[in-house]
C-alpha cells in the first residue's frame, strides 16, 4: 500500500471514530504533512482519494478549507421507498421526503420548472405519447440539510396531469404517486435502469461535486393498470452520497 493510501486510511478512521466530526474542518495539508512526516504532495493525493469517495469536500464559505462531508451516505431502499406508508409518513410529500426524514435528515426540494413540455424522444416513447402530445414536467433540485444530493426530472402525460396538483409546486401528501392513485392511475409496478457515469459540467456545479466524482443516473418508469406507463423520472445522484439497496424474492 502506498503512503498516500495509508494516510487516507488513517484519516478515514479518524472520521469514522469521530475525531473529525461531520461538517467540521480537518487540519490543513501542511499540518497533516507534519503530523504524518510526509510531503504535502503525498497528503494532497491522500485527500484527493478521500474527496473522490465523498468523505470530505472543499468548503468555500467564510473559512476556506476542507471539511468532513456533513451528510452521511443515504441508503435508498428501492423496494419500499414508494409505498404509501413511506411516501405519506408524517405528511411527507413523496418518497424522497419520507426516506430522508426517516434517516433524521431535513429534506428540501426546489422546483425549478413545471408545466407542459415536449419530452425527450425516449421518454415520449415510454409514455406512449403521440407526435403532438406533451407531458407535465417536474424538474427539481433536492437537498439534505441544505446540501445538494439529487437532481430529478419527472414527466407525466399532460392528458393525466393537466389541472391537477401534479402541475403545482406542492403536490400534497404522498406526492405524485398518491395523486395518480386518486386520479385512477395507481402505480402497480416500477422499473429502474441504473447507469454510473461522469456528470455534465452543469450537474457537477449544481451538485457541488469534484472533477473525479461520478453520478448514478436512474431512469424510473411507473406502470399503472394494464402496464400503462404513467410517469418517467430521471434521477442524477452523486454516487458517493447514495447507497442503492434492492431486495426481491426468488424461487428456491
Amino acid at each position: 500500500m502506498g503512503q498516500y493510501r495509508e494516510i487516507a486510511a488513517a484519516v478515514r478512521a479518524d472520521i469514522e471514530s469521530g475525531v473529525y466530526r461531520r461538517g467540521t474542518r480537518i487540519p490543513s495539508e501542511k499540518r497533516l504533512a507534519e503530523q504524518y512526516g510526509v510531503s504535502r504532495p503525498v497528503i494532497n493525493r491522500a485527500l484527493r482519494l478521500l474527496r473522490s469517495q465523498g468523505l470530505i469536500r472543499s468548503h468555500h464559505g467564510g473559512q476556506r478549507g476542507t471539511i468532513v462531508n456533513p451528510i452521511p451516505p443515504i441508503r435508498r431502499t428501492a423496494t419500499t421507498r414508494h409505498t404509501k406508508t413511506v411516501r405519506e409518513a408524517g405528511g411527507a410529500r413523496g418518497a424522497f421526503d419520507g426516506e430522508l426524514r426517516a434517516l433524521g435528515l431535513e429534506p428540501h426540494v426546489e422546483l425549478v420548472r413545471t408545466g407542459p413540455v415536449t419530452p425527450p424522444d425516449e421518454v415520449a416513447e415510454i409514455l406512449g405519447l403521440g407526435v403532438d402530445e406533451v407531458a407535465a414536467i417536474r424538474d427539481r433540485r433536492m437537498y439534505a440539510n441544505d446540501t445538494p444530493v439529487q437532481l430529478a426530472t419527472s414527466y407525466v402525460p399532460w392528458s393525466i396531469a393537466a389541472g391537477t396538483p401534479i402541475t403545482q409546486p406542492d403536490t400534497g401528501v404522498g406526492g405524485t404517486y398518491s395523486r395518480l392513485a386518486e386520479l385512477g392511475y395507481p402505480v402497480r409496478r416500477l422499473r429502474e435502469l441504473v447507469v454510473k457515469r461522469l456528470p455534465t459540467d452543469e450537474e457537477r456545479g449544481l451538485l457541488a461535486m469534484d472533477d473525479d466524482q461520478a453520478v448514478f443516473e436512474i431512469r424510473r418508469t411507473a406502470l399503472s393498470d394494464n402496464d400503462r406507463a404513467v410517469e418517467v423520472t430521471v434521477h442524477v445522484m452523486p454516487a458517493h452520497q447514495w447507497q442503492l439497496e434492492y431486495e426481491w424474492e426468488i424461487d428456491s
